[in-house]
């Protein structure tokens, strides 16, 4: 991690409006807008050299990539240096930026590719052990994986969903964000952690399960303390 460090620190993270509703469902994005033209002309002064633009545009977009770190990672510390390396290699490569996409799902992938870079180092196996072993065929269950699911539905406290989140394995706990709450197709999350698509859909299946379990489980806890 490179010492330079920009000097507006990471804010508090807060909960992606995903997190917040009661179906686990992928994020269905809005239709396209146009660009809004105050961005634009911050891209193209950025590009062109101008820190004052991409200090505006990492104060624009630095609590989403915040909280996309912290969720994957689930350690603050991590979280707050992954964001700023992703801003740092932002400045690096932002001439690169065509407009081919959003700029923020741009940058979103970004620091998704640092974020996995950061837990292949430390050695976090990306997919679970018994998928590994128990490889799924590329139709998987007869489930459909991307519909709403029921039995998660319902009123769900914000802080236990956030705590059975990061309570999950490496593996399933990026699958579920990727797919459920950043609303990534499975084609993409098994190109992004190396794994086929069948074991993709499976991994959700099972994280799915495990917070369901961890979510009943949460009331009784609570009640003990």
């Amino acid at each position: 991690m490179s010492n330079s460090r920009l000097s507006t620190h990471p804010p508090d993270p807060t909960p992606h409006p995903r997190a917040e509703e009661a179906e686990f469902v992928p994020q269905i994005a809005a239709p396209a807008a146009l660009p809004d033209p105050g961005e634009v002309d911050l891209l193209a002064k950025a590009q062109a050299g101008d820190h004052l633009a991409f200090a505006q545009l990492y104060s624009q977009h630095k609590r989403r990539i915040y909280s996309l770190c912290l969720r994957m990672v689930g350690n603050v510390a991590e979280a707050e240096d992954l964001t700023q390396e992703a801003f740092l290699q932002l400045h690096r490569k932002i001439a690169t930026f065509r407009g081919d996409s959003a700029f923020s799902t741009w940058l979103h992938r970004l620091a998704i590719n640092i974020v996995l870079m950061h837990l292949r180092k430390k050695g976090l196996p990306l997919m679970s052990m018994d998928e590994a072993m128990e490889p799924a065929s590329e139709g998987g269950p007869a489930r459909g994986f991307g519909a709403p699911d029921i039995a998660l539905s319902g009123s769900i406290d914000r802080l236990a969903l956030e705590r059975a989140v990061a309570d999950l394995p490496a593996g399933y706990r990026l699958v579920f964000i990727l797919h459920d709450i950043e609303g990534y197709e499975h084609n993409e999350i098994a190109s992004m952690i190396d794994c086929s698509v069948g074991n993709c859909k499976s991994q959700l299946h099972k994280a799915r399960l495990k917070l369901r379990a961890a979510l009943r489980s949460y009331p009784r806890k609570e009640a003990q303390r």
